[in-house]
This record gives C-alpha cells, structure tokens and sequence, in this order.
C-alpha cells in the first residue's frame, strides 16, 4: 500500500472505517442469519441488528428508522424514487424538475421517464455552479410532480440550498428528491428542517461498505407513495424486496453512528488542509477553483490548471495521487465533464481540470508534501508547452 500514490478520490469511494469493518465482521460468519428468518434466534440476531442499523441511518439524517429503505446504494435509491414516483404520482401530472449539473444516476433515469411521456425540466446553473431559484420557482406548473435536485455537487462540492429548495416544494405541493451522496455524513443535514420528501445516498461515500445505501420516503405531510419496481419477497415495506444485505446494512448504520459523531470535526480538519492546498497552488501556479469558493463541501477541491495537454497532465499526476477529473461513474466516458461545461467552461479547461477529493485518512503532511510535487509538475508541462507552442 505504501507504494501507491496519494489517494485523493474520496468523493469516489472512501476506505471503510476500521470501526464500521469490527461491527460487520461477526454478521459474515458467527451471526449469518437472515434477517427475514422469523422462527429462530440466528434470525432474530440479524433482524436486530438490521433494527439498530435503521435507527443509526435515521439519526444521520433526522428521521425515523421507519422512513428508511434500504438498498444497493444511491443509484438504486435514485431510480426507485424517480421510477416510483412517475408511476404512484401519474394521475397527478406528468412533470419533472431537475438540473443539468446533476449526477448520470438521475439525469439518465429522468431521460428514460421523458422517453416514456414524462416532460422533463432541467434547470441552468451560473458560472459557480449556483442554481437560481426564480427560475425554479418560474419551472413549476400544474403537472409538477417532483424536484429532484443534489445537495452538493460530486464535482465541485457545490451546496445547492435544499432549505429553500424544499421550501418552494412544499408551497407548490411537489415532492422534493435530494441526492445526498456526497454530504450525507460529511456536512449537517436534517430532512424535516428542509422539507425534503426523498433522499437518497451511499454507505461507501461515508466510510462504509460498498454495494449497500439507503431512501429516505417520507411517512407523513405528505405521506409519499412509491411503486415499486423490484417485486418478490415483500422486504423493506414491499419498496425493495430480496434478501437483506445484513453486513452490508450493518456497517452503514455503524458508518452512519460515527459520521455523526465527528462530522464537525472532520469538516473543520478537511476545510483547513483544502484551503492550505489551494493558496499554495495559487501561489505557484495558474489556477481557477471551479465553483462557488465558500459555499462547497469541506472535502472537494476542483482545480483548472489551464494546460493544453490534459491527457499528459492526467498521466503524470496519477504517478503522484489518485484523483479524478470527474464523476467515477463516468470516468470511462472519456468526454468533458457535463458539470463544468453546464458551468461555462469549455472542452480543453473541462479536460485540464482536476477533482481533488480529502478524507478522514488524508495525512497532512503527506498532503503539503504530494502538492509540492503537484506544483513542480505542472512547471515542467507549462515548460514544455511553452517550447512547443
């Protein structure tokens, strides 16, 4: 492990916590029972413990454990309350409000419903990643039936304001979906306090496992109604049937107990090695931060270093730290980044940007080391495509 470079992806994946590992550990061979076992004590062991995990989950997000789902992880999640939402709410209307900014889980799933006679609404945002709320309010008509809109951006760690998003939601009678991914655990969040219907996020962005995430639905003012689109054994409140993932739910819960616990901490630990990075590039480089500068995750650096060659920039980087220059899912695309073109930014700096995503690990020293050899680095391109050009 100590070969490999820097690991500044976290807005990708996030190593599990040591902590969440022991709570699963036992569920994988001594406590294996099925949580749907109702007839005897391995059982009733897993059921408990899946209790206690949805408790856990709840807290995180302030809700109560009955309003949560679980799943596969956020792209599920999206696609059972989009999907659920156009089919439970079809009598109502036919409309569907979201953003060009917003996450290929959501954006394709909203394109597929158009195709099947949904109207679709995507929304603009300014140069800093903001959406504008007179336009959202402008967008809603009689046959609204849902907001679907992130809480931070996955690319730039922009906060899109959810308390007055799900304000106007709420005067206009429409549901409000909110793809957490990325905040939930790492900034303070509360679905009550901003009125948001659905919420849907991801254990492996907050220090959990992989292939497990939860929905928020909630149970009343308004009581939200889904269809279900996967069927069989009646599991998680007939939403989501087939068997539970007993580790996997476990160490969400456990994940979600320990963001809660530290969240302040960590975004304050994170905020300060961010800013420390970006003023010593700054210093040394040209360099734009792509998206709005205060208003952003603790954990998310997007940084434009204005090179012609982007694939050499990738390339050598990569030698240094792990990192991304957008969406891991859809890193193999090999196109600009949709965000930062929505942004204003056109190919060539969407291609020379770089996501720099911290984490609960990320050593400081390591980091002010790591960036130091980022800077020489982009020198010696700048050099050469000076002699070059």
């Amino acid at each position: 492990m100590s070969s490999y470079p820097l690991y500044l992806d976290h807005a990708a994946t996030t190593p599990v916590d040591q902590r969440v590992l022991e709570a699963m550990w036992p569920f994988f061979r001594e406590q294996y029972g099925n949580a749907s076992s109702k007839l005897h004590p391995q059982g009733w062991e897993a059921a408990e413990a899946v209790s206690l995990a949805r408790e856990q989950v709840a807290e995180l997000i302030g809700c109560i454990p009955e309003e949560i789902i679980f799943t596969s992880g956020a792209t599920e999640s999206l696609n059972l309350a989009l999907r659920g939402v156009a089919a439970a709410y079809a009598s109502k209307g036919n409309h569907i409000i979201t953003c060009n900014t917003e996450h290929r889980a959501v954006l394709d799933t909203c394109e597929v419903l158009e195709k099947n006679g949904m109207i679709l609404t995507k929304l603009y945002v300014d140069a800093n990643g903001n959406i504008d709320l007179d336009q959202l309010r402008n967008a809603i008509s009689s046959k609204t039936i849902l907001i679907a809109l992130m809480h931070a951006n996955n690319e730039t760690g922009v906060i899109h304001p959810i308390n007055e998003i799900g304000k106007i939601a709420k005067e206009k009678s429409v549901l409000f979906l909110c793809d957490a991914s990325q905040s939930a655990g790492k900034i303070p969040l509360n679905v009550l306090e901003s009125e948001i219907d659905l919420l849907a996020f991801s254990a492996h962005k907050l220090y959990g496992p992989k292939g497990v995430g939860a929905l928020y639905v909630r149970r009343k003012n308004p009581r939200v109604q889904l269809v279900s689109h996967i069927t069989g054994g009646g599991q998680e409140r007939g939403l989501r049937s087939g068997t539970l993932n007993v580790p996997g739910i476990i160490g969400l819960g456990k994940a979600a107990e320990i963001a809660k616990n530290e969240i302040l901490h960590d975004a304050k630990r994170l905020t300060l090695m961010r800013e420390k990075m970006e003023k010593t590039f700054h210093q040394h480089l040209k360099v734009s931060i792509n998206g709005n500068s205060t208003n952003r995750l603790p954990h998310i650096s997007n940084c434009c270093f204005h090179l012609e060659n982007h694939a050499s920039l990738i390339g050598r980087l990569a030698t240094i730290v792990a990192i991304s220059n957008g969406s891991a899912c859809s890193s193999e695309l090999q196109t600009p980044s949709h965000v930062l073109n929505a942004m204003g930014l056109n190919d060539k700096e969407s291609r020379s940007s770089i996501r720099f995503s911290l984490g609960r690990e990320t050593d400081e020293n390591l980091l002010t080391q790591k960036t130091e050899e980022i800077i020489f680095l982009i020198r010696e391109l700048q050099k050469e495509e000076n002699i070059n050009g």
